[in-house]
């Protein structure tokens, strides 16, 4: 039983961490996703008009 909670002790830590980190991640990821999108669509546009 020692060992059970010792190993929930040692990893439930690293776990929770892990999963805050990842759920950052996430949001900013979306961000510079859509970032990424806007600057495409202004870059296809200023192409757009240097072929007019």
């Amino acid at each position: 039983m020692d060992n059970i909670i010792n190993l929930i002790g040692n990893v439930g830590f690293p776990i929770a961490i892990s999963i805050y980190l990842l759920v950052r991640i996430e949001g900013k990821l979306e961000s510079l996703t859509n970032s990424i999108n806007v600057l495409s669509s202004a870059i296809n546009r200023i192409e757009n008009n240097k072929n007019c």
